[in-house]
């Protein structure tokens, strides 16, 4: 199944951040567009989660752990992490979720 990622349908994840998802049987993939100064707040699910940076600076903290992540870099959020981000300047992000995230289908 093909589709371009300008057609999902949006959805807003808190005020500033706005993802596309794509679902396969087992994973949940995010293209998430984030404004400067944008919140995550902090949260966790049972989702393995990886996030990469396309564009942008974000600074996450994962289980009390600050890293700013930059253009290229990856970071894991296990299972259960308590996690949160803040954009440095306006982001490009790409989500891997496994399991599928139920909850953004």
């Amino acid at each position: 199944m093909n589709k371009v990622i300008s057609e999902i349908k949006e959805r807003e994840l808190a005020k500033g951040i706005k993802g596309r998802y794509f679902h396969t049987d087992n994973n949940t993939f995010g293209f998430v567009d984030i404004k400067k100064g944008a919140i995550l707040p902090a949260h966790s699910h049972v989702h393995e989660q990886t996030t990469q940076v396309t564009e942008g600076k974000l600074k996450m903290t994962i289980d009390g752990v600050v890293q700013v992540l930059e253009p290229g870099m990856i970071t894991l959020i296990p299972s259960n992490a308590v996690h949160s981000a803040l954009a440095l300047t306006d982001c490009k992000v790409t989500d891997i979720f496994y399991p599928v995230r139920e909850d953004y289908k």
